[in-house]
C-alpha cells in the first residue's frame, strides 16, 4: 500500500456513506495518531486496536453520527505521496473559517491545526476535516 493515510480516510468516507457503525483498517502508529486527533476533536466516537492473528493488528473505528447524518461532512487528503505539502505556522489557513480542522504531522507528533498554533510548530498537512 503506497498511501496508508489516504486509505484510512477513504475507509472512513465510505463507511459513513454506507451508514456503518464501525469500520476496520490495518493498524499502524500513524493511523492511530490520526484517529486520536479525530477522536479528541469529536469527529469519531473512538477506536481500539485488536489482534487478528500473531503479528497482524487491526483498528476498529466507531463512526459518529448526529441525528442520522455523519459528523464528518468532508474529509480530504492534502499532502499526497507524489506531492508533499508543508506549512509554516504563519502560512496555515483555517478550514471553513475555523469550523473544520487540518491535521498536521509535526516534529512533536500528529496534531490538529489549533494545537500546532498553540505549540507554535508547523509541519506536513496530512488532511482537512469538516
Amino acid at each position: 500500500m503506497t498511501d496508508p493515510v489516504g486509505d484510512l480516510l477513504t475507509r472512513i468516507r465510505n463507511g459513513q456513506r454506507a451508514n456503518k457503525a464501525t469500520i476496520t483498517t490495518p493498524a499502524s502508529k500513524l493511523r492511530e495518531n490520526l484517529l486520536t486527533v479525530l477522536e479528541r476533536e469529536g469527529y469519531i466516537r473512538g477506536f481500539e486496536r485488536y489482534s487478528v492473528r500473531d503479528g497482524i493488528d487491526e483498528l476498529k473505528v466507531e463512526l459518529k453520527y448526529n441525528e442520522g447524518e455523519p459528523v464528518i461532512t468532508k474529509i480530504e487528503r492534502i499532502s499526497k505521496p507524489g506531492r508533499r505539502v508543508y506549512a509554516k505556522i504563519a502560512d496555515l489557513q483555517k478550514v471553513y473559517n475555523g469550523l473544520g480542522i487540518s491535521i498536521l504531522s509535526t516534529p512533536r507528533g500528529v496534531m490538529s491545526d489549533a494545537e500546532a498554533r498553540t505549540a507554535n510548530v508547523g509541519g506536513e498537512v496530512l488532511c482537512q476535516v469538516f
